[in-house]
């Protein structure tokens, strides 16, 4: 089965480019990322359960999260700074995984509405180095963004 949401690495850069297409109208696709029982819930999986230990959905805000497996036991950590937060438009924020060689890494989520019923959802992300860009795609990163986002769309459809 293909995956409906698309990573594309280009060889020589440190960033990447995420998008995603969802049978979701524009206020609800941004409200999956702005509301914290609803990213708790998309970002949760059979194997963890994420908890928003902080989140302040705005400019200038900030938030830390982090993912408990069934035996209690954190398995993931991360946090970072939010420097814009536009409603149904944009989100510029900061985001570090604790505990780990990655670095700090910029992430833009544009949100655009397609039809009435239909958004898209375009992340850009800039690592630090190059190396680091290719550490990462070389985890499970685009099958669990994949199966994150189509959490997502089962999630919001519900409330259509």
């Amino acid at each position: 089965m293909e995956k409906k949401t698309k990573v594309h690495a280009e060889d020589g850069k440190q960033d990447l480019m995420i998008t995603r297409e969802f049978d979701l109208p524009l206020d609800l696709l941004f409200k999956a990322h702005a509301e914290p029982d609803l990213i708790e819930q998309w970002m949760s999986n059979p194997y963890s359960t994420t908890k928003l230990v902080k989140f302040d959905g705005r400019k200038h805000g900030s938030y830390q999260l982090q993912s408990v497996d069934g035996q209690g036991n954190v398995v993931f950590r991360a946090n970072g700074a939010i420097h814009e937060f536009i409603p149904n438009k944009k989100i510029i924020r900061t985001f570090e995984m604790e505990n780990t060689p990655f670095g700090v890494q910029l992430e833009i989520y544009e949100f655009e509405q397609l039809t009435g019923t239909t958004s898209k959802l375009t992340m850009h992300t800039v690592y630090e180095s190059l190396a680091q860009r290719d550490q990462v795609l070389k985890l499970p990163f685009a099958q669990g963004i994949s199966m994150a986002h189509d959490r997502m769309q089962e999630i919001m459809s519900k409330l259509k």
